[in-house]
């Protein structure tokens, strides 16, 4: 049975977190979709999984085209958690972005994106 819950354990929040990842993650893009990522390593211990979303105000400038593109990647996030985990690890942090000016028609584009993002991971 999947756990398709998102609670607030797994939420990237801490801006301690959040720089750590900008310092010493890697980046990985596909099409829309730009994911920074941080694996758990003996140097730098990671608890448990955290993940995060950004739309940026330079592309999206009204508030309700942001908040609706960050309710679909973490809809994405939430339904696809074991592809997610099973190409980025258990235990990683993560914080993915969304860079480009054109809105998705709809989720299923989103999603076949992250797919995609996570499939290249693998390889």
């Amino acid at each position: 049975m999947q756990n398709f819950k998102y609670p607030r354990a797994e939420k990237l929040k801490k801006n301690s977190e959040i720089s750590l990842l900008f310092e010493k993650g890697k980046w990985r893009t596909s099409e829309n979709l730009r994911i920074i990522f941080l694996k758990d390593k003996p140097s730098l211990p990671v608890e448990k999984g955290k993940f995060g979303v950004s739309v940026s105000k330079r592309y999206f400038k009204k508030a309700v085209h942001r908040n609706r593109l960050k309710r679909l990647l973490r809809e994405c996030y939430r339904l696809n958690k074991d592809l997610f985990r099973s190409a980025f690890g258990e235990k990683t942090i993560a914080m993915l972005f969304w860079v480009s000016p054109e809105m998705p028609q709809k989720y299923q584009d989103v999603e076949a994106q992250f797919i995609k993002l996570c499939e290249a991971q693998k390889k």
